[in-house]
């Protein structure tokens, strides 16, 4: 179909992999719980745009660029970890301000460490940190080429095609993550405790997902 093959091999193989976490899942799941439906929807859509840019990237050439330049990748790659970092750090300085505000039952300390918060810009962090992952524009073109027939007249048809399956799957199980997170969000209004427990797993995650990026 449109210069496509194994399609629905394709299809399972695209749910498998977006059902793996990452760091852009963990963020927008980690913005919807702290800041609601409408951040959370933010940050998918900077997720949406990020992927848009790799994948128009990857089929013009740039993962073989990245293949033939060990510089240029180790470069973005150490831009990846250093804002994955940044992020993280973030998300602990926030968790342990709410905590010890929730600590000390200092109201005023944990709103002002929400307004800090406020300031985050959900959707260019997101957009930032999937633009910065060298290793999922190499995952396009590795990927996406096995179901491409070379033969097809119309090439940009076939991986049009293969975009749309993937955003389709990637906005349904964000929207997914960004409701689950809303509901954790009414939660952590509630017990600040919790919320700052909860920043503080998603930056140490996201300090794994670093570290493991700056061996890999």
């Amino acid at each position: 179909m449109f210069g496509t093959v194994d399609l629905w091999t394709y299809v399972v193989a695209t749910v498998l992999i977006i059902l793996l976490p990452g760091p852009n899942s963990l963020y927008v799941l980690s913005v919807a719980s702290r800041k609601g439906r409408r951040s959370g929807f933010q940050a998918a859509a900077g997720v949406f745009l990020g992927d848009s840019v790799l994948m128009v990237a990857s089929a013009a050439g740039l993962a073989s660029m990245f293949a033939a330049s060990p510089v240029l990748y180790n470069l973005v790659r150490w831009a990846g970890v250093a804002y994955l970092a940044f992020l993280a750090f973030g998300l602990l300085r926030g968790g342990w301000k709410t905590w010890r505000a929730a600590r000390r039952g200092d109201p005023l300390a944990a709103t002002t460490a929400e307004a800090g918060a406020a300031n985050e810009r959900p959707f260019v962090r997101a957009l930032v940190a999937s633009l910065l992952n060298p290793k999922a524009i190499l995952f396009f073109v590795a990927f996406f080429v096995q179901f491409v027939d070379p033969g097809y007249a119309y090439p940009v048809l076939s991986y049009g095609v293969l975009f749309v399956i993937l955003q389709v799957c990637s906005m349904v199980y964000l929207s997914s993550l960004i409701l689950a997170g809303d509901g954790l969000a009414q939660t952590f209004r509630r017990r600040r405790r919790l919320a700052a427990a909860g920043n503080g797993f998603v930056g140490a995650v996201m300090i794994a997902f670093a570290a493991k990026l700056a061996t890999g």
